[in-house]
């Protein structure tokens, strides 16, 4: 039965309630910011009665009612390491789950995608998670491959099956078949200028970029044979996608070339690529591109991204990113790696540092070695208070406003001409 108080939301305050309920969740800061000392005991038993609440409701009757209780379990997933509560309703959010994805529409659909990826990255990699997978690996398949589906639907699907995947199976030939599947996806993409029948329209783009990603994600822990197979098969039908219109598929394509290339180096120390002078020089074009009719924030973002990848191409290098999470620091030198943070990023949002610092599984994957145990008192000392924030930021603010009047001071510009 439902908990006591806890009241199904009608259609009309279904998204006001679950805010207020879920505003905390959001920023897992705002768990420790300056403040009184708060009962952790009774605020977890206050978030889990909230959350059982939640639950309840994906039963609703109301498809607005189940979506805000999906987002709302999404949110607290995302900010907050809820292990124990999660391990004692795996089976309860399991079939919940499916019967979302399976009865309900296009958005729905999606929220219960993206709470199924939390579930996982919740519950790690064993025999729990396999079970989960073992139920809603066959429904997101259907999803993915189901054309009267919508595509924000199989979008969705396409990225919650490569990262449960991930996550989950130790079974290789569950992980052919999920790369398989969504390889028949993304493939169609490649026959988009050979093919005038809307097979593979714009309205199809974002699904085949979800499906290259998610698939990208799962070579990355392929065996050697199978990765070779795979960079054989597509290596040279992958440059075909930098000519598409849409920038996500530039930027998704140009960055699985990169990554297919320092795989295929990793394998084989003296690799050859037969058309590399062509593929450079697209590649370059990219990084270089001036073309007027397209956006600057576009121009600037694909400059950036192609930068990098014809650095790995032709040098392979790769521009190594620092990460901070609280006392740590996280070094992407790779593009396995990038692709591997640029996922969890995305599914996480603000709480992917949260993540990192406690998540075991995230923390195996990245090689950080087991949580950092720091007592309240050595966090306290690392945290300066909220005045002394406040100080410093007024500080750096004078002297940043100073320094910038005198550059803008047109008596500054006044030199000697003669």
């Amino acid at each position: 039965g439902q908990p006591r108080n806890v009241q199904p939301f009608s259609d009309e305050d279904a998204s006001i309630e679950t805010m207020s309920h879920c505003s905390g969740f959001s920023d897992p800061a705002s768990f420790t910011e300056d403040g009184p000392e708060v009962d952790e005991e009774a605020t977890q038993e206050d978030l889990e009665y909230k959350l059982k609440g939640f639950i309840d409701l994906t039963l609703d009757k109301s498809a607005k009612t189940r979506q805000a209780a999906l987002e709302s379990l999404k949110s607290a997933f995302s900010s907050k390491i809820l292990y124990e509560f999660i391990m004692e309703r795996r089976m309860t959010l399991t079939d919940s789950i499916e019967r979302c994805i399976k009865k309900g529409k296009s958005d729905e659909q999606c929220a219960a995608a993206g709470l199924a990826c939390l579930l996982c990255v919740q519950m790690g990699s064993g025999i729990e998670s396999e079970e989960i997978f073992k139920t809603l690996g066959p429904v997101l398949k259907k999803i993915v491959c189901d054309g009267t589906a919508s595509i924000q639907a199989r979008q969705a699907c396409a990225t919650c099956l490569g990262i449960c995947c991930f996550i989950v199976t130790d079974d290789i030939t569950e992980l052919y078949s999920t790369m398989e599947c969504l390889e028949n996806i993304f493939t169609k993409a490649y026959q988009r200028d050979r093919d005038t029948n809307g097979v593979s329209s714009t309205h199809n783009t974002v699904l085949h970029i979800s499906a290259l990603l998610a698939w990208t994600l799962l070579l990355t822990i392929c065996p050697m044979n199978e990765v070779k197979k795979k960079i054989e098969m597509h290596l040279h039908k992958l440059p075909n996608l930098l000519s598409c219109d849409d920038l996500n598929m530039r930027i998704a394509a140009g960055e699985t070339l990169a990554l297919l290339f320092e795989l295929a180096r990793e394998t084989d120390a003296d690799f050859f690529y037969e058309d590399m002078d062509l593929l450079t020089e697209k590649l370059r074009a990219l990084a270089t591109d001036g073309n007027k009719h397209r956006a600057k924030v576009d121009k600037r973002k694909q400059r950036s991204v192609f930068r990098d990848v014809l650095r790995a191409v032709e040098e392979r290098d790769f521009p190594t990113e620092m990460v901070k999470f609280g006392p740590e620091r996280m070094y992407i030198d790779c593009w396995v790696k990038k692709q591997t943070y640029d996922t969890f990023k995305e599914i996480l949002g603000s709480g992917m540092q949260y993540h990192l610092q406690s998540n075991d599984f995230l923390r195996n994957v990245f090689e950080l070695g087991p949580p950092v145990m720091l007592d309240a008192a050595t966090l306290k000392t690392m945290k300066i208070s909220r005045f002394e924030r406040h100080l410093y930021n007024s500080a750096a603010f004078k002297a940043r406003t100073k320094a910038r009047s005198k550059c803008r001071d047109k008596r500054a510009d006044v030199g000697e001409f003669f």
